[in-house]
């Protein structure tokens, strides 16, 4: 055998050698299985990991939640000018996603269907104070469809820690109370037309901030 056929057959075996690592890196990964054997990726585009909460997995991310999780991952919006809409998801796994609003923690729960939701938090619009605490969402109320401005939707969706709280919401502001299961449903079926109007805003705020740059 002489040297040129052995450095072919050299380079076949070495080409074969990678793409077993590929396939055992990626095809013997089954789709529901990416978070479980999260560890055997190492380049996450392109694959369902490329979607998942940012940061470390945390043991109460509720706590000082805004500084951790300033802005919103999926529209970029402060958390902090919008904190009386914001919502916290807690993974399984320890990480978390902090969202403006319902409508981008449907976008996360989407996103991360592999991941079980340990606890689910919601700023408390009823509460006093600027920055409105968070409460779990399992025994609180939304109020859906009232007259209150919504977060990411023309269909308002807030919620109230407190039962009472709620009540005289919806006698002042109309709507209909609910839970979140009954909350993120409507968040879902409301998506599509939310989505044509906030890229429709988007592009105005962009042309009108163009037109500012060209005055000056």
């Amino acid at each position: 055998m002489n040297r040129r056929t052995l450095f072919k057959l050299a380079a076949a075996f070495g080409t074969g050698l990678v793409v077993t690592r590929e396939a055992v890196a990626g095809g013997m990964i089954k789709p529901w299985e990416w978070v479980q054997k999260r560890d055997m990726v190492k380049n996450t585009d392109g694959t369902p990991l490329q979607f998942e909460p940012k940061g470390k997995p945390e043991e109460h991310p509720e706590v000082d939640d805004i500084a951790k999780y300033p802005r919103c991952p999926y529209c970029g919006m402060s958390r902090k000018m919008w904190n009386h809409s914001r919502h916290l998801i807690h993974y399984s796994d320890g990480l978390a996603d902090g969202t403006c609003s319902i409508h981008c923690a449907a976008v996360s729960l989407s996103l991360n269907l592999d991941r079980l939701p340990k606890a689910i938090y919601a700023a408390d619009y009823g509460a006093k104070g600027k920055v409105k605490p968070l409460v779990k969402v399992d025994d609180a109320s939304y109020l859906i469809g009232s007259k209150l401005r919504g977060t990411m939707t023309a269909n308002s969706k807030m919620l109230f820690g407190d039962k009472a709280a709620a009540e005289k919401a919806h006698a002042a502001h109309g709507g209909k109370l609910a839970s979140f299961d009954d909350a993120v449903t409507q968040a879902y079926l409301d998506m599509a037309k939310d989505t044509v109007m906030i890229r429709k805003r988007r592009e105005m705020k962009r042309k009108k901030g163009g037109m500012m740059h060209k005055m000056h």
